[in-house]
């Protein structure tokens, strides 16, 4: 067998084992050191792309659970709500962010990973026509995932988005 040949076949094996979501080294779900945003950096991103977002206490104190507050958002769920507005084509009101009051976890609200929107007929139409349904969730919501991995979770008045990755962006 040629060098060559053993070289390419080497390659071939290396680039399937480290493929990112196909690999079995690496996970779709691995944490990474994730960028961290300012409240003032993201709501610039989502007043850029034409996302709204409220807060039953009118304000965005990160540890006051009635407020909404985007502060140590990760950057890549940022752009995730924009590549959703983008790809939806829907009006998208962002009612939880990072502040405390959400569940905990590596995944959380918290610790950036997790935007909950309000519902509204054009958002669940798209999340349910476009994406994959992959069953319920430990608290009964029924969740559906893109296909970049990322996972919207019908909790009855808002849907909980779970952003592994920004979505395509």
């Amino acid at each position: 067998m040629k060098t060559r040949s053993v070289l390419t076949a080497l390659f071939l094996v290396l680039a399937a084992l480290f493929a990112p979501g196909f690999g079995v080294l690496t996970g779709t779900h691995q944490a990474q050191a994730a960028t961290k945003i300012t409240h003032a950096t993201a709501t610039s991103m989502f007043r850029q792309a034409g996302i709204g977002w409220s807060s039953s206490g009118n304000c965005s104190d990160r540890n006051n659970a009635s407020c909404t507050s985007f502060e140590q958002l990760n950057l890549a769920t940022a752009q995730g709500a924009q590549t959703l507005k983008s790809a939806s084509g829907c009006g998208l009101t962002i009612t939880g962010g990072t502040e405390t009051g959400h569940a905990s976890g590596t995944y959380s609200h918290w610790n950036g990973y997790k935007l909950d929107y309000a519902k509204a007929t054009c958002l669940t139409n798209y999340v349910k026509g476009t994406f994959s349904y992959i069953g319920v969730r430990g608290d009964g919501a029924p969740m559906w995932q893109s296909g970049s991995g990322n996972v919207y979770a019908d909790e009855g008045n808002h849907w909980d988005v779970l952003y592994y990755n920004c979505g395509g962006c």
